[in-house]
């Protein structure tokens, strides 16, 4: 009656082993370690850097645990472990400074970070420690504030590009377009002029206002933005900066970011485990502008130090040399709807590019005019200019067009990577910054694993006293349903924050509460008169109803959370589901596996070992 197949204990076998090993590189804890990664999108961090490294930390006899070599994407990193925080401190430095030829504008960002003591045949099966939270790993938070009157304002530079094409296109003649801080001015010869345009910019932009006012004898037209569209371009702005932001923190490999907007201008960033305040603003700061210019067609580059021709720009090309371009924008980030690395017709690397429709117009045009001459593609970081690539133009095109000149397929996948993360649509400046350091991420760890094992105690002495063996198997149920919680949790990288050791509490209390039903139900069996092996088999089955119904309907409310709440609510919702799912195999799967392994191939048992049994008079 009460008696599993073995096929039954090798399942409950294989679970164990798999939630051991899981869970098992939470245990090993973080060694101190340094991260050196590219701080410019044209230097690569690769197998060469890390051979560098190597050497450097060798001349100057500081001594590592491994060097490691990772690759996010396209975007690699070098990790340096140390055995305590002061060798990491001197690397630092040392690297730093050997690394970086110029402290002012360097090449290389070399951070210090945590690496995890897991050994390595745990990470050859991908067995990983949970990802923390900011709350109990430490890290750095930001608020930003986007400026709202730069992104009026450059929509109000991409409109006049846009409007002066039209104009052209209609061979409509006018004076000038002058730019205010949220309207835009034409000059007009005469007002049949003015009103003609008037007419079609009314159609072709109807988020501004336009009307025409008469000043002696060259009317303006004016257009001003419609309230509506005002706030329409204000929250496309945040919510471009969030996408912008998430790409490039995502590419720069940091674990578990939360990019979320606050309010209805500001922008609330949190790094965890990133504990160099410089370093986590340096992420940041890789939010970047994206230009295309023409460059100089005598001489498209040169050395440093060399004086560029007259009235151009220069910008950094590689480590030595400049790009000479043109001082109108082609183009900015903004245009781009998609980058795709490929192949030009010759099978050599190459990057396809999507524009919108504006911006093919626009790019339409420019190389229409200049067939043969050569064209770049800058990036600006932090205000300074990089240039990705310069490129002849060869043809003719418009809103799609490919960039050649790749050396190599990586690097065509590097730019195309850089291009597709855009441009922020307005500036930002951080207002408030906060640095939870470790001690603290550590204080939290271990105040909220106290208080868990403090309930897990408190709750084992009370199962074993009251319903005795039944009460240890409850207890050791719990056991499992906690290992498999943490497992789950590993295998799946659901980070770890406060409100998820709140819900690891929880499941503790309703994986016992499954488990008092069952004891209840067989306590109500014998209490009946019932021989104890079916009072076993009856109590089982009976409760198991009653604790899929209560857990169901448990479930179906951390689903809501899990749906519909953000931040440490979505932490809190996908422990707790996930603390159901696993109570109900332990407190009904594995605690009667063990019920039936110690009294199932007793039939004639007299007696169950959970605690008093009160039976009315007369039973």
């Amino acid at each position: 009656m009460n008696r599993y197949p073995l096929w039954k204990y090798i399942v409950i076998a294989v679970a164990l082993l798999i939630g051991g090993l899981y869970s098992l590189p939470n245990f090993y804890g973080e060694a101190p370690a340094v991260q050196v990664s590219s701080a410019k999108p044209t230097i690569k961090v690769d197998l060469a850097t890390q051979s560098r490294v190597e050497k450097i930390l060798t001349d100057a006899d500081i001594k590592s645990t491994g060097i490691f070599f990772e690759s996010t994407g396209n975007v690699g990193s070098i990790k340096i472990r140390f055995n305590n925080t002061d060798i990491q401190l001197r690397a630092r430095d040392l690297l730093q400074q050997k690394l970086n030829l110029d402290q002012n504008d360097p090449n290389y960002t070399v951070a210090l970070n945590l690496l995890s003591n897991t050994p390595g045949w745990l990470n050859a099966i991908n067995a990983l420690p949970m990802p923390l939270g900011l709350d109990l790993r430490g890290g750095v938070y930001f608020l930003l504030q986007v400026d709202m009157k730069g992104a009026v304002q450059k929509k109000v530079t991409s409109l006049a590009t846009d409007i002066r094409s039209q104009l052209r296109d209609k061979n409509i003649r006018h004076q000038g377009i002058d730019r205010g801080p949220d309207s835009i001015s034409i000059n007009f010869g005469s007002t049949a002029d003015a009103d003609a345009a008037r007419s079609i910019l009314m159609t072709s932009q109807p988020e501004l206002i336009w009307q025409v006012k008469p000043t002696g004898l060259s009317p303006k037209l004016v257009g001003e933005f419609k309230p509506t569209a005002l706030k329409e371009i204000q929250d496309s702005a945040v919510k471009q900066n969030i996408i912008t932001l998430n790409k490039r923190v995502n590419e720069l490999a940091v674990k578990e970011p939360v990019i979320q907007q606050q309010g209805a201008e500001r922008i609330v960033v949190q790094l965890p485990g990133v504990q160099d305040t410089a370093r986590a603003k340096d992420i940041i700061g890789r939010t970047a502008t994206l230009e295309s210019r023409l460059a100089d067609p005598i001489v498209s580059s040169i050395g440093l130090g060399e004086t560029p021709p007259p009235g151009m720009d220069t910008f950094r090309f590689g480590e030595n040399r400049l790009g000479v371009f043109k001082k109108s924008v082609i183009f900015s980030g903004d245009r781009i709807t998609d980058a795709s690395a490929g192949f030009d017709q010759n099978q050599r690397p190459a990057v396809n590019i999507s524009l919108d429709a504006a911006g093919g117009r626009v790019m339409q045009e420019v190389t229409r005019e200049n067939i043969g001459k050569p064209m770049g593609m800058i990036l600006f970081e932090k205000g300074k200019g990089e240039v990705l690539t310069i490129a002849t133009i060869q043809g003719e095109f418009g809103s799609k067009f490919q960039i050649t000149g790749q050396p190599t397929t990586e690097s065509a996948n590097d730019l195309a990577l850089l291009l597709r993360a855009g441009s922020l649509a307005a500036p930002m400046e951080i207002i408030e910054e906060r640095t939870i350091g470790p001690s603290l991420g550590a204080e939290n760890i271990e105040k909220g694993f106290k208080s868990l094992l403090i309930g897990f105690a408190a709750i084992a002495i009370f199962m074993m006293a009251y319903y005795l063996l039944f009460g240890t198997f409850s207890v050791l149920a719990l056991a499992v349903n906690l290992l498999l919680l943490i497992s789950v949790l590993s295998m799946l990288q659901a980070t770890l924050t406060l409100p998820g050791i709140a819900a690891m509490a929880l499941a503790l209390g309703m994986a016992i509460d499954s488990n008092v039903l069952i004891n209840e139900r067989i306590r109500e069996e014998l209490r009946n008169g019932a021989p104890p092996q079916t009072a076993i088999a009856v109590g089982f089955d009976k409760a198991w109803a009653t604790i899929l119904d209560s857990n169901v309907t448990t479930l179906i409310a951390g689903l809501a959370l899990l749906a519909f709440g953000s931040g440490p609510i979505k932490g809190f919702a996908v422990v707790h589901c996930l603390g159901i799912l696993t109570s109900m195999f332990s407190a009904v799967f594995f605690s009667r596996g063990l019920v039936n392994l110690w009294y199932g191939r007793n039939k004639k048992t007299q007696k169950l070992a959970i605690g008093q049994v009160w039976r009315p008079q007369g039973k």
